[in-house]
């Protein structure tokens, strides 16, 4: 029963991570989710990241599982700000960004309404009686979302494409879903009708409201099971609005800092960035693939962000680091770069940052 446990573990516990045990993935000679022309980041069958980290084997996910010196997460972390009702609209030179959990983000500008890689089931897993559990309920309640125009969807991990919650925004929202290349085509096998504007890194699509969605690179990878590892692309997103620029990361390694000044040269200042600052630990491990708080802040500086908005901590246990760890390393992190305390925002779930 141990054992079974524990290979339970393995293969659900870190899908938010390595999607549903995607690091035992065997290499396969074609594509399931796109057909396309070879690229600087696409061989034809898989996607890489230029000079970047590949995801981790087999053999040193057992070694990280066996190691030990994982922190014990509360059963239990509610927010103070729980169950939000966002307003239906923000207009004007405004922008609210509101945390509902981990990658979920509710951002209004221009009289539009963004949701990020938005999961409000109980588990980030691809099933729910097993694998990464909440231990707060969204910050805002599915029925209280305003009308949701647009999903951004950065990739396809467990704690970021949650595909039951995609087919009731479609559904109940009509929401339009941007993705990177691959990515429609999980969301479409669940829902026909879903509506997807895809791309590449480097493309830019026409918004409603004289607004633009730029398809940015990030330092990841993706997976949804034993057969399709990096066969979907991976993406940030720069919303270019009437209010200023907008950057949303859902994850990334720091890679040298290699993106985040790259995106300073082609795009300038940011008024708002989203970061992630958890799922970091242990480093030797997780480096490649996620930042943690001290190279979000290097990120932050970077990329010329006003105001960023941390992300990706305090819903779902990923990886070893304690609960507040990713506060109080970013505090320290601040603290060492000479950043004001207002630049780098952390938000509990139901929370609103008023740009």
């Amino acid at each position: 029963m141990k054992r079974r446990k524990f290979l339970k573990w393995i293969g659900l516990g870190a899908v938010g991570i390595f999607g549903s045990g995607a690091a035992f993935a065997a290499w396969k000679p074609s594509n399931f989710y796109y057909k396309g022309p070879k690229s600087d980041h696409y061989n034809g069958v898989n996607f890489f990241n230029p000079e970047g980290v590949a995801p981790r084997k087999l053999t040193e996910v057992l070694k990280w599982q066996l190691s030990g010196g994982k922190a014990k997460w509360p059963d239990h972390y509610p927010s103070p700000f729980d169950k939000a009702k966002p307003d239906e609209r923000v207009e004007g030179d405004e922008i609210k960004i509101t945390m509902i959990g981990h990658a979920t983000l509710l951002v209004q500008v221009a009289g539009l309404n963004f949701i990020t890689d938005p999961v409000f089931t109980e588990r980030a897993s691809p099933v729910q009686f097993a694998g990464p559990r909440r231990v707060n309920p969204p910050g805002v309640r599915f029925e209280d979302l305003p009308p949701i125009d647009y999903v951004l969807l950065s990739h396809n991990h467990y704690d970021h494409l949650d595909l039951e919650t995609l087919d009731r925004l479609v559904k109940e929202h009509n929401a339009e879903i941007i993705c990177p290349l691959g990515n429609d085509t999980i969301v479409a096998d669940k829902n026909a009708d879903a509506k997807f504007i895809t791309g590449d890194w480097g493309d830019v699509s026409e918004l409603k409201n004289d607004c633009r969605v730029h398809f940015e690179p990030a330092h990841h990878w993706s997976a949804r099971n034993l057969k399709d590892r990096r066969m979907a692309l991976w993406a940030a997103f720069v919303l270019e609005t009437p209010q200023g620029k907008i950057y949303h990361v859902g994850d990334t390694g720091f890679h040298s800092g290699i993106n985040y000044k790259a995106l300073a040269e082609k795009h300038g200042e940011m008024r708002a960035s989203i970061l992630p600052i958890g799922a970091y630990e242990p480093r030797w491990f997780m480096k490649g693939q996620h930042q943690n708080p001290d190279e979000a802040v290097q990120g932050h500086l970077l990329c010329n962000s006003q105001t960023t908005i941390a992300h990706h901590w305090g819903t779902f246990q990923l990886t070893n680091e304690a609960i507040e760890a990713p506060l109080e390393a970013l505090a320290e992190a601040k603290e060492k770069h000479g950043l004001a305390d207002e630049a780098f925002v952390v938000l509990r779930p139901g929370e609103v940052a008023e740009i």
